[in-house]
């Protein structure tokens, strides 16, 4: 009987969450805390990379994180970014998020309509003059640049912000019948925790593919996954689940 779950995601801001739903429709309790977080680096760290953010021309957006990351260094090293500088955003709903740092209507704002990398390029080589910057995690992909290489776009990747885990406190209870995971370094958080776990009888449940593949690396069973074609998200598969095992 499944009672008492930990999703690994921020609490939601909506109280029309799908989550709220499957709280009240089998009896769960949901707890919602991240096992890991996002720090900034030092701008003593950042200068290490030899970056001059303003050798560059236009900035590239992937997520909120490098947003935020992307403005709080530039402050703390007294950097004052130019007004017709541009930004291109992976999505329209990051384009806007810029204007929590610069009034939107005096910038040039570039986004792409699906959130695709792939779907951003083509602005991109519109504009293949631009000297571009990418903000960044310390643990990312190559398929943008790569895109970027191919096209022969000039560009600067930079780490901007870092992964880290969120540490539980000793005296912090850990007892729950599901875990539910959506990335690697959830996994990987919960092991420096806990270096000694033990799965036991806990449900584990992840979404996406790599999430799935770090719990089975990791010597864990693999209990609940998504997406699937049945169950796109992992509240459908969570609610389907519940429902075969609590009746």
């Amino acid at each position: 009987m499944i009672k008492k779950i930990l999703v690994s995601q921020p609490k939601p801001s909506s109280e029309k969450s799908p989550y709220y739903d499957i709280m009240r429709k089998h009896n769960v309790e949901l707890e919602f805390r991240p096992f890991i977080k996002v720090e900034s680096l030092t701008p003593r760290e950042f200068r290490a990379q030899r970056i001059n953010i303003l050798d560059h021309t236009a900035i590239i957006f992937t997520s909120r994180h490098a947003i935020d990351n992307f403005f709080l260094l530039c402050q703390e090293m007294r950097v004052e970014i130019p007004e017709d500088i541009k930004y291109f955003c992976i999505t329209e709903t990051i384009s806007h998020y810029i204007q929590k740092y610069v009034q939107y209507r005096k910038r040039k704002v570039f986004f792409g309509d699906t959130g695709k990398i792939a779907d951003l390029m083509p602005l991109i080589t519109k504009h293949k003059n631009e000297k571009y910057f990418i903000p960044q995690s310390d643990v990312h992909s190559t398929e943008f640049t790569d895109l970027l290489d191919a096209k022969g776009i000039s560009y600067t990747s930079g780490v901007m912000y870092r992964t880290v885990s969120n540490d539980f406190a000793e005296e912090e209870p850990f007892d729950y019948d599901m875990l539910i995971f959506f990335s690697p370094s959830g996994i990987k958080s919960l092991l420096k925790n806990f270096p000694n776990y033990q799965q036991g009888d806990t449900v584990i449940a992840t979404f996406g593919p790599a999430t799935a593949k770090s719990v089975t690396d990791a010597g864990l069973r693999l209990d609940l996954q998504a997406p699937t074609p049945e169950y796109p998200s992992i509240t459908a598969a969570l609610d389907a689940y519940l429902k075969q095992h609590n009746g």
